[in-house]
């Protein structure tokens, strides 16, 4: 997998969580793994499609994706992973795959995203490549998230 399609999905993650009041992440690991990526608790899968095909897979366990949820909402406590929580993870998985999507695009690469997937249960296995892919592990305020990319 050629570093340059990864890239743009780290830098989207360390730049757009500060803009929502996240202190700067980081990386702290980086492994490739195949075919299927096992759920943490939650994943959300958003595919892209044109001059690159593939899907990225946000994968973290309730706790963060709760905790996540709450610094989007300024604070207000998440004691539940519920619909509101829900659409919050699912529009930062939009806003850092789209922010991605503009950075491949400044490559000269042509890109679309789907809508994202959100996937609740720990221990699922979520296919999203016939091959490898790789796995960057980034930490937020001590909160683990998985960052699955496949590109073909």
């Amino acid at each position: 997998m050629d570093v340059k399609l990864v890239n743009p999905f780290i830098d989207a993650f360390t730049t757009v969580l500060p803009q929502m009041g996240f202190p700067t992440p980081t990386r702290t690991g980086m492994s490739v793994k195949e075919q299927n990526a096992k759920s943490l608790g939650v994943a959300v899968i958003v595919g892209f499609t044109k001059e690159i095909r593939g899907s990225v897979v946000y994968n973290m366990t309730e706790e963060t994706a709760k905790f996540i949820a709450s610094t989007m909402m300024m604070g207000m406590p998440v004691a539940a992973f519920d619909e509101m929580a829900q659409s919050a993870i699912s529009e930062m998985s939009n806003m850092l795959t789209a922010n991605a999507a503009t950075n491949l695009t400044a490559l000269g690469l042509e890109v679309d995203i789907s809508t994202p997937s959100l996937t609740v249960g720990e221990g699922c296995q979520i296919k999203i490549s016939n091959e490898q892919y790789l796995t960057i592990m980034m930490e937020v305020s001590g909160h683990q998230v998985e960052i699955d990319v496949a590109v073909q």
